[in-house]
């Protein structure tokens, strides 16, 4: 595991341990961050400690390029039809994040989500790379999800998501499943693996099969 200085560089990812910690340190810059999503590293710390970033094995993904991507029930599908949910995209991007940091879902450990990441992601969000998906009923935003857009590798890296109304981020997720789908992305990053992701049809894949599609 290697500690970071001022110079704008990453170990090779697929040298970082099974459980996927690479190295500390650094900075939460623009050109840190673009640099890291496009090797397939991505920053996870507790507020007031040192910068973490990390490349896992295995990888956790929603595969785009096959038909059954995402798992919809009937009563997702009817939640759709009938709940009168507005879905919209960037709107409110450092809104979804604070959201997602004061909204944990309930299979989560508190928040990982800090100012100082809340910060970083709006300036990554400003320049276009950042995106949020958010799901509004009588104007009042209820779910919704926020990530890293890598339209040159077709990869989507989600970060978090969140819901105070039934089914409100699963139908983000599904909307921002369609619409990578009609652009022919590879797939939605979900880094890690949780019960919840698998739920909803994510899949894990070896580490090395996710680096070679940002290569």
């Amino acid at each position: 595991m290697q500690i970071l200085n001022h110079q704008l560089l990453f170990p090779d990812p697929s040298t970082a341990a099974v459980h996927g910690m690479l190295a500390i340190g650094g900075d939460l810059s623009v050109e840190r961050l673009v640099l890291a999503y496009n090797s397939g590293i991505f920053p996870w710390y507790n507020d007031g400690d040192p910068i973490c970033w990390w490349s896992p094995d295995p990888r956790m993904i929603f595969d785009l390029q096959i038909e059954s991507s995402m798992k919809v029930s009937k009563s997702l599908r009817q939640s759709r039809r009938n709940r009168g949910y507005e879905i919209r995209e960037n709107t409110c991007f450092e809104t979804i994040m604070r959201n997602c940091m004061e909204n944990p879902r309930s299979d989560q450990m508190g928040t990982w989500i800090s100012e100082e990441l809340v910060q970083a992601y709006t300036n990554l969000h400003e320049l276009g790379y950042a995106k949020s998906i958010e799901v509004f009923k009588d104007e009042v935003l209820i779910g919704g999800l926020y990530g890293i857009d890598l339209p040159q590798h077709g990869i989507f890296c989600g970060e978090s998501m969140f819901s105070i109304k039934t089914d409100a981020s699963k139908l983000a997720l599904w909307h921002l499943v369609e619409k990578l789908k009609l652009q022919n992305y590879r797939c939605i990053d979900a880094q890690l693996y949780n019960d919840h992701l698998a739920s909803l049809g994510a899949i894990e894949i070896d580490r090395e099969v996710f680096l070679s599609y940002l290569r």
